[in-house]
């Protein structure tokens, strides 16, 4: 019988009453959490070791959380989620173009916490495709499953995982239209409240990354009043 490797979570905060409710929750549920109270030594740990989920704060004392995003984010695999503590559009948007995976608004609830971050974990597992086809083909764009490799035009392109992810979401369902709360409730395990930018920037993100263009998109087309349809051809 095989078991399955402990997940390895870094909690980046540097409130302690919050971090010792966050770090108690985390490992009752099995998680193998480190916890640390400022941007240094959360930027020393996320680069020097590998973490399955970064909880970041977003303010932080010495480094600001969003400035060790955006000094990481190409060097760090594990999925990155930040944590602001005001529901803030400023906050989201740095977050999100910082390439952080998700944010979550501080006071959040464990149980709330939880399913956030198994929601993160499930999206390696969860977009087998039929007959377990690892290249999927769009004119010059093309996807590698197994390697995680995105190429147009036989040039590689840089993504986040929360951009990669949701390319490989919209590309499966390539020629239908979905919508934010399909988006959201895929990508993030939760309903689209209607206010929420963070799809649209993802997608504007993507857009512009597989060299789309963002006033006449060609590949991932706005369908007005509906979402989003990914063109095969």
């Amino acid at each position: 019988m095989t078991t399955q490797p402990t997940v390895r979570i870094l909690l980046v905060e540097d409130d302690e009453r919050l971090a010792q409710l966050v770090v108690e929750a985390l490992r009752k549920a099995g998680y193998d959490v480190t916890h640390c109270i400022n941007g240094q030594m959360g930027e020393s740990l996320m680069l020097a070791e590998f973490f399955d989920v970064i909880l970041l704060d977003g303010h932080l004392p010495g480094k600001d959380g969003f400035d060790v995003l955006r000094d990481t984010r190409s060097h760090v695999r594990g999925r990155i989620v930040m944590l602001t503590a005001r529901d803030d559009d400023i906050d989201q948007v740095l977050g999100l173009e910082g390439g952080a995976d998700d944010y979550i608004t501080k006071p959040v609830a464990p149980r709330v916490l939880l399913a956030r971050i198994k929601a993160l974990l499930r999206r390696d597992g969860s977009h087998a495709l039929s007959g377990d086809t690892d290249e999927m083909v769009f004119g010059p764009l093309v996807i590698k499953r197994a390697s995680r490799d995105v190429r147009v035009n036989g040039e590689p392109v840089e993504l986040t995982t929360a951009e990669y992810d949701l390319l490989i979401f919209l590309a499966e369902r390539a020629g239908s239209t979905v919508s934010r709360d399909d988006i959201m409730q895929g990508l993030r395990g939760i309903e689209f409240d209607g206010l929420d930018r963070a799809i649209d920037a993802r997608v504007s993100r993507l857009r512009k990354k597989i060299g789309d263009q963002p006033q006449a998109a060609e590949r991932i087309k706005t369908v007005r009043g509906q979402g989003y349809l990914f063109a095969p051809d």
